[in-house]
């Protein structure tokens, strides 16, 4: 976390009015460059996933969607045009969590970007913003997320409480900080920040079934929680109202999510002088966050030479907790239905760190429907067997680690740990490297001067050269 100033809190706040408080000090005060560089950094990336998403038909059937709806002209709709603010959110939060590329933020397991820049962006678009402004907003709508998400980890269980009872912590706390981000960009008052946070948390919501069993409107989560972020808080500054204890109250958020495990805390502790942001974890791989340590794994004894047709059989060792998501069932994880549904599957992922030419390691294309039917990749996820690690489990979820061993038909047996994850402040990715994920996702949509005007646009909201009007035209896209 990066230390900042902040006032004093104020004699029998509610939780909600601290955050309003803190929220409205960062939007008239302003907030230190290193975490504005940071912020930007999180657009970037952001945009780059919507970008490489732009064409996938689950964007394309929610683009119909809010064609339908129609709207004003207010913010843009990546790799499409113009439209209102909450239905630029909801399609461009669609694409920034459609390709499960995202940002995560650990120990509480969520991904906060894809929910709060897109509702950010199209609210600063709306109000004429600076890029100060949308960094700053951004930065606190991230807080927020994060900071809420806390709220249910549950220390001696090492997991998430909303993630134990089904519920996307992403979706449904992502809301709160969209719409915090969004009514700081809309001018509010303190009261009215307060308000939004109010109204958002009944309008947050998410469920995990789907990463089991299939489905794809796991891909609208953060699309709708940017929506309803940028509802909230013009319903703040329309007048309506949230109750001020919505957090901790006898019906409150933390009471009806998590019940008596909720730890109020963490939403108050600190506030406004230590930040999340800079802690963040960035993904090098388009696919689900429990899978990148294995991948990582099979690259390592890839790299000393040991090839698929060498291997009996592969265990693949990571916490507990992970299996459900990236293991279970054992049928639909050895053959998964799809691309996207591969993207969730341990021993696919494993496989596929095999036979990918991928120089970043796994990228979009070993995760299409055709590569998800590929036989030598099946048939070498059909010989992993994933198991839960006691190693494993005291590191979780502070990082997600694995450890893979390799059976090869000799007798012989090989070992790769890989205990932190690639991507976070352990183990990070250079501004390079995201420039070079960044370049390689908008390739999928635009052309690569088109992607570097984006990044040098993006790299000037922290320094006032970059309009949201520039930023707006240049996101609109345009077909190779």
């Amino acid at each position: 976390m990066t230390n900042a100033t902040k006032r004093p809190p104020v004699l029998d706040e509610t939780l909600a009015q601290q955050i309003a408080r803190v929220a409205h000090d960062a939007y008239t005060d302003g907030l230190p460059l290193e975490l504005r560089h940071e912020s930007s950094l999180r657009v970037l990336d952001c945009l780059g996933n919507s970008f490489a998403a732009a064409n996938l038909a689950v964007v394309d059937q929610m683009r119909s969607v809010v064609t339908a709806w129609g709207g004003n002209d207010q913010a843009t709709a990546i790799h499409a045009g113009k439209t209102n603010a909450p239905n630029a959110a909801l399609l461009n939060g669609t694409m920034a969590h459609a390709l499960d590329f995202d940002d995560t933020h650990l120990p509480s397991v969520l991904h906060p970007s894809a929910s709060v820049v897109p509702a950010a962006i199209a609210t600063a678009e709306l109000t004429n913003a600076s890029g100060i402004q949308l960094l700053d907003a951004i930065t606190m709508g991230i807080e927020v997320t994060c900071r809420l998400g806390m709220a249910g980890y549950d220390r001696e269980l090492g997991n998430s409480i909303f993630f134990e009872r089904g519920l996307h912590a992403t979706s449904i706390t992502g809301t709160m900080g969209a719409a915090v981000a969004s009514a700081m960009l809309l001018g509010s008052t303190a009261d009215q920040i307060a308000s939004a946070l109010g109204i958002a948390a009944s309008m947050g919501a998410g469920l995990l079934e789907a990463n089991r069993t299939g489905g794809t409107v796991k891909r609208l989560h953060c699309g709708w929680a940017a929506h309803a972020g940028v509802v909230a808080a013009q319903s703040a500054g329309a007048g309506i109202t949230g109750p001020p204890t919505v957090l901790e109250g006898r019906f409150g958020f933390l009471q009806a999510y998590l019940g008596d495990r909720a730890i109020a805390s963490e939403i108050s502790a600190d506030l406004g002088t230590k930040w999340v942001l800079p802690g963040l974890f960035y993904k090098p791989y388009p696919c689900n966050h429990f899978t990148h340590a294995g991948i990582d794994a099979a690259r390592e004894l890839r790299e000393r030479g040991i090839t698929p047709d060498q291997i009996d059989h592969i265990t693949l060792a990571v916490p507990t907790a992970v299996l459900r998501t990236i293991a279970e069932p054992r049928e639909a994880k050895a053959r998964p239905e799809s691309g996207y549904h591969a993207a969730f599957s341990g021993p696919f992922t494993l496989a596929s760190a095999w036979f990918s030419d991928e120089c970043l390691g796994v990228f979009h294309q070993d995760f299409t429907d055709e590569s998800a039917m590929d036989p030598e990749r099946l048939a070498l996820a059909a010989k992993v067997t994933c198991v839960p690690s006691e190693i494993c489990d005291s590191i979780f979820p502070n990082q997600f680690p694995a450890i893979v061993t390799a059976t090869l038909t000799d007798g012989s047996v090989h070992i790769a740990e890989v205990l932190s994850n690639r991507g976070g402040p352990d183990r990070p990715l250079t501004d390079a490297e995201l420039a070079i994920k960044f370049t390689k996702n908008c390739e999928r949509t635009i052309t690569r001067s088109h992607a570097d005007q984006i990044r040098v646009a993006v790299q000037g909201l922290a320094t006032g050269e970059t309009t949201m009007q520039i930023l707006g035209e240049l996101l609109k896209g345009g077909q190779q």
